[in-house]
């Protein structure tokens, strides 16, 4: 089975992380989770731990292995790598090259052959201001592939696209792309 780096930043949405998780690793995969540090108000890093069964990783500066470099480790060890949810601030960081943090700074030193999907979730306008969709097309451009949001009553009141795509889409997106891989 697969190695998957689940990148969770923070976004209302974190708490959906768990099931995908649970998922995964009922699947067989084993999987390491990164968090942003605004991910962890929204979600437990205890719980992705006990879920994944792997250290979860939150501190670019902290380096639990003292002969590896963390990030660059993670990065060689991923074989699919995906930012769910992806809030607009680390869309336009991975988008601009930006590595300030756990989430960041591995996946700029991922393979370039290694899959990179990412999820966006967030608010309506947020979502469609031309700025984000600017950096969603250079993600792209990079060889991501977008999950898109759904059309959704939003935790902040308001409806449009920006919620989170239903975790089946998730796993159905990871497995196509695992077994791109394989072919």
């Amino acid at each position: 089975m697969a190695n998957i780096t689940i990148a969770i930043t923070g976004s209302i949405a974190a708490y959906k992380t768990a099931d995908l998780v649970s998922s995964l690793k009922k699947q067989g995969h084993s999987v390491t989770v990164l968090m942003t540090q605004a991910a962890t108000a929204f979600i437990q890093p205890l719980t992705l731990q006990v879920l994944s069964q792997n250290i979860v990783h939150l501190d670019v500066m902290q380096e639990p292995y003292p002969d590896k470099v963390n990030h660059i480790e993670l990065g060689k060890e991923t074989d699919l790598f995906i930012v769910v949810p992806a809030t607009a601030n680390t869309i336009a960081k991975l988008a601009h090259g930006l590595a300030d943090n756990m989430v960041t700074t591995t996946a700029l030193a991922l393979p370039h052959f290694v899959p990179k999907l990412i999820a966006p979730a967030m608010n309506t306008k947020m979502y469609e201001h031309p700025a984000t969709q600017a950096n969603l097309k250079t993600l792209e451009n990079y060889g991501y592939m977008i999950i898109s949001p759904k059309d959704s009553l939003l935790a902040c009141g308001d409806t449009g696209p920006g919620a989170l795509a239903d975790l089946e889409t998730i796993l159905k997106e990871i497995k196509d792309k695992l077994h791109e891989q394989t072919l």
